[in-house]
């Protein structure tokens, strides 16, 4: 299974310096770039862990590269993203997240049905990798 969130999540994995480029286009922007890491990729996990602080001033895409950089040698099979974060005055939040690391392995979601009142049926996913402890599942 291949997980697809964010921008780009669709195409090949974007290589190092396609992800530079994305990261320069975000710094003309104005726009600052963290990095976050998970092991739980559920689409309602909205709050990944942050690697680092935001990168608010910054002015030159080596600085989110070597933090991406760190981040990878720290958690090599976590799933990586960099969002871009416009703090202008109407905008206020994200406006650009993709993925940059998945782990070698993506075992994918479980569909769950649940019987509830009136013979209704009620739905939803749960990721396979929560089946292990947290930290142990990659």
């Amino acid at each position: 299974m291949r997980l697809t969130q964010g921008a780009f999540s669709f195409l090949p994995d974007l290589t190092d310096a396609q992800i530079r480029a994305q990261i320069e286009y975000c710094l003309r922007m104005g726009w600052a770039v963290s990095v976050e890491y998970t092991d739980d990729p559920h689409p309602r996990n909205t709050y990944w862990e942050m690697f680092g602080m935001p990168m608010f001033d910054l002015k030159d895409a080596a600085g989110a590269m070597a933090e991406l950089d760190a981040c990878r040698k720290t958690f090599p099979n976590h799933y990586i993203k960099v969002n871009a974060f416009d703090s202008s005055h109407g905008w206020e939040s994200l406006r650009l997240s993709f993925l940059v690391q998945r782990p070698k392995d993506e075992p994918g979601f479980e569909l769950m049905r649940a019987e509830a009142d009136g013979r209704n049926l009620r739905y939803t996913t749960r990721a396979y990798a929560t089946t292990r402890p947290e930290g142990k599942r990659y």
